[in-house]
């Protein structure tokens, strides 16, 4: 059988989530959300920070931006594959 091919959004959140890496959310609207994600679906990201969840919908995004570095190979291919790089807002994908 084919390995299902996963897009960069869902290997980005899922990493982001895996790592527990903190993350600020800037929504449409101007507001910026600040907390760790620990779930997510098609329609939604949750959001934890000091013991609370938010329901966030991503409709209502307009950026993500994780506290370091995140890389987007999936399941540990090539590293420098693709990378996403707050420091130097610097986005590359092989």
């Amino acid at each position: 059988m084919a390995d299902k091919l996963q897009n960069m959004q869902d290997i980005f959140l899922n990493t982001c989530r895996k790592d527990k890496k903190p993350v600020t959310v800037y929504l449409v609207n101007g507001v910026k959300l600040q907390g760790v994600i620990t779930g997510f679906d098609n329609f939604s990201v949750v959001l934890r920070r000091n013991q609370h969840s938010q329901l966030v919908y991503k409709h209502s995004i307009a950026t993500v931006v994780p506290s370091s570095s995140v890389s987007l190979s999936p399941r540990g291919e090539n590293e420098d594959a693709g990378a996403f790089s707050t420091e130097d807002d610097a986005f590359e994908v092989a």
